[in-house]
């Protein structure tokens, strides 16, 4: 059985041979990994099981001062974040797309690598990535602050904002539909570590319908959808599910009981990540770590889950740690070992 079929089983509520996996790592964990096994090829050690496509949060042009600029126009500060940066600025600084122009949705440079990729790793379960895809995208134009007051001052422009972003992410979704794709992975925080950024009244009412659309246009096409939302956003689960959502992403033990969630879901919706990055990851120890994996893999052994950490593995985990959780999930039976 392939790493692609046995993700279909888990995302379609069945027993898998054993429970699947995927690491993510931050640029500085990367390394760490890298150092330790003398290569920076490292996902025939890792056999991640999902491939992802696309480039996710973009593409970036150099301002020089550590900052760079994305397709949408949008300047990040990465004197501290490395990976991803922190806004600086603000693209709309009024309440109104006139004059904006969004950048085009068929950029070939976010499908450049898929044939490569499909050749090297295609027995892998095929995941096109847009991060940033509906409510981050707007704040990051518009400034969280302010969008947080047009949801009640200005909510006709929230709406355009919103259906303005997805149809971009439509459109590049219908040029990723040319290749063999299996699933649309939908990047958008919507969580703090207690609750929602705004009420799930708002989320309803703005954010809700727009994600019927996004969700309903995957499914019509035979893909399956997968999201991430950091945060305390289990209270959504449930509109999610009926919107079409297939597998949650950080599920964060931080946040909410990944094990009752597990067992309340399963057969609805499948679960990646659990594995605490706040917590056991960087203060435990490699025993607390492969604890904490092995309880995570034995309740997912009925299905509806897939191991990860609950976010990519930031720089401060020791490298020990990073080894236990790997060695935890190669160790299953039927699983494909690490080369």
């Amino acid at each position: 059985m392939t790493k692609r079929e046995v993700i279909r089983r888990v995302l379609d509520g069945k027993q898998p041979a054993y429970v699947p996996w995927n690491f993510g790592f931050t640029k500085e964990a990367r390394q760490k990994l890298e150092q330790h096994f003398g290569t920076a090829e490292l996902e025939p050690i890792l056999q991640n099981h999902l491939l992802g496509l696309g480039a996710e949060i973009g593409f970036f042009e150099d301002l020089g001062d550590e900052c760079v600029r994305d397709v949408f126009g949008v300047v990040w500060d990465r004197s501290v974040d490395k990976d991803i940066g922190i806004v600086k600025g603000c693209v709309l600084a009024e309440p109104t797309l006139r004059g904006y122009e969004f950048p085009n949705p068929r950029d070939q440079r976010f499908f450049a690598d898929i044939p490569d990729k499909l050749a090297r790793e295609g027995d892998s379960w095929r995941v096109y990535q847009i991060g940033f895809s509906l409510y981050e995208r707007a704040w990051t134009l518009r400034g969280m602050e302010n969008l947080l007051i047009d949801f009640l001052d200005h909510p006709a422009f929230v709406r355009e904002l919103l259906n303005a972003i997805a149809d971009y992410n439509l459109e590049q979704i219908s040029e990723a539909l040319q290749y063999d794709i299996d699933a649309v992975y939908f990047g958008d925080d919507w969580g703090q570590q207690r609750g929602l950024q705004f009420s799930a009244a708002l989320w309803r009412e703005f954010i809700l319908p727009v994600l019927r659309r996004l969700y309903g246009f995957c499914h019509a096409h035979g893909k399956y959808v997968m999201i991430h939302s950091c945060g305390d956003v289990d209270e959504l689960f449930d509109d999610l599910v009926a919107a079409g959502v297939n597998c949650f992403n950080p599920f964060q033990p931080e946040v909410m009981d990944v094990f009752s969630l597990l067992e309340r879901y399963r057969g609805r919706l499948a679960f990646l990540g659990g594995l605490s990055t706040q917590r056991t990851l960087p203060f435990g120890t490699p025993d607390d770590v492969r604890r904490e994996s092995e309880r995570l893999l034995a309740a997912g052994c009925a299905g509806g889950y897939l191991f990860a950490p609950a976010h990519a593995v930031e720089g401060d985990v020791p490298l020990e740690n990073m080894l236990a959780f790997i060695d935890a999930a190669q160790r299953q039976p039927g699983a494909p070992p690490g080369r």
